[in-house]
């Protein structure tokens, strides 16, 4: 199956999953009935709005292009919140500069609970590490919940001659400077992560940069560049047909979507060694709580569903829920480890 009619079937699964979200006669009533008690009482307005959120259609917007995994994984959430929520919830893609057009405009919407940002580790946690961003984070961001990660795959092309990670890493290790390591691009989620590998084993490897994972892993699976730390999702149909060996997987658990694979904490002897490309839903400053509060329930329900569990394992997406508080924890340990591995390897890339 190519990529394309695999993201296309994809797609298709999570439009025919999608239920009617027209609102019963029942509900309309019962609605009505409830502001109409609330206005003999005198409350009107925005508590009277409040008790019935959502009461229209959501924008949940993903600032990368359709077919992608953060607009996979966001249809499929959507798909889930209309059905929990009863209103229908939209996906508008604003891709472009890496990610920050969509973010930018998500984070200036208003903070009613209406847009709603399928947020990535790119856009958020790495890009602002390395230049100006239109959006500050922190002051205009608020994380609700983290849907899932992005495990990275090390790989080589099939004929390269070790057998096991430290085998590997022992070649490298043996000749410093001599073998070349590819990445999706100066800057992106995986040169961070391959420096992170390297700086953990002392490996002095030359990076060599690509626009994105697909020419990358062209030539690592020729052998015209060593090894390279990619998404499962781009390399494990590679690893499927035997056109690259993969050595392990960067979460320290494993993970189910690389299935067979160990963990490089253990595999290449990193103990701790756990990165991913997180993806997760944030809102616009302003947001009232009890609307985040509402959002991240609803996020926590849609990823315990078994329709969602599994766009998410075909996606190579790994199913990994975190409340709000979790979430933020964990956007900032990582942004405090992308910063030290920036730091420690003088990492540059152009301002965009």
């Amino acid at each position: 199956m190519t990529y394309l009619s695999h993201r296309n079937s994809i797609l298709d699964k999570v439009e025919q999953a999608r239920p009617d979200h027209s609102p019963s006669r029942r509900k309309i009533l019962g609605a009505t009935s409830a502001l109409t008690g609330l206005s003999a009482l005198g409350i009107t307005g925005s508590l009277a709005a409040q008790e019935v959120y959502p009461s229209k259609t959501i924008k949940m917007i993903v600032p990368w292009p359709p077919g992608q995994a953060t607009d996979l994984a966001g249809r499929a959430l959507a798909m889930g919140v209309s059905r929990i929520l009863g209103q229908t919830v939209v996906v508008e893609n604003k891709a472009g500069a890496g990610g920050m057009i969509g973010t930018d405009y998500a984070a200036k919407s208003p903070g009613d609970g209406y847009t709603i940002l399928a947020g990535s580790s790119g856009p958020v946690t790495v890009l602002p590490l390395f230049q100006p961003t239109p959006y500050d984070v922190a002051r205009d961001l608020i994380p609700v919940a983290m849907m899932g990660l992005s495990p990275y795959v090390l790989v080589t092309a099939a004929d390269f001659p070790a057998r096991d990670a430290r085998e590997l890493v022992q070649m490298i290790r043996s000749s410093p400077g001599t073998y070349t390591f590819a990445s999706s691009g100066a800057g992106a989620t995986a040169h961070l992560i391959a420096e992170a590998f390297n700086a953990a084993l002392g490996l002095k490897a030359v990076h060599v940069p690509y626009k994105g994972s697909a020419p990358a892993l062209t030539d690592v699976i020729a052998g015209r560049v060593t090894y390279c730390l990619e998404t499962a999702a781009a390399t494990m149909p590679f690893v499927r047909d035997g056109r690259v060996k993969a050595y392990g997987v960067s979460l320290v658990r494993g993970s189910v979507v690389t299935p067979g694979i160990p963990p490089l904490a253990t595999a290449a002897g990193i103990p701790g060694f756990d990165l991913g490309a997180w993806l997760g839903v944030l809102v616009p400053k302003g947001t009232p709580d009890a609307i985040v509060a509402q959002l991240g329930a609803t996020v926590k329900q849609v990823m315990q569903s078994a329709d969602v569990a599994e766009i998410f394992l075909r996606i190579a997406v790994e199913n990994d829920y975190r409340p709000q508080k979790e979430f933020a924890r964990y956007l900032e340990s990582t942004s405090a480890l992308f910063a030290d591995v920036i730091k420690r390897n003088n990492i540059r890339i152009e301002a965009s």
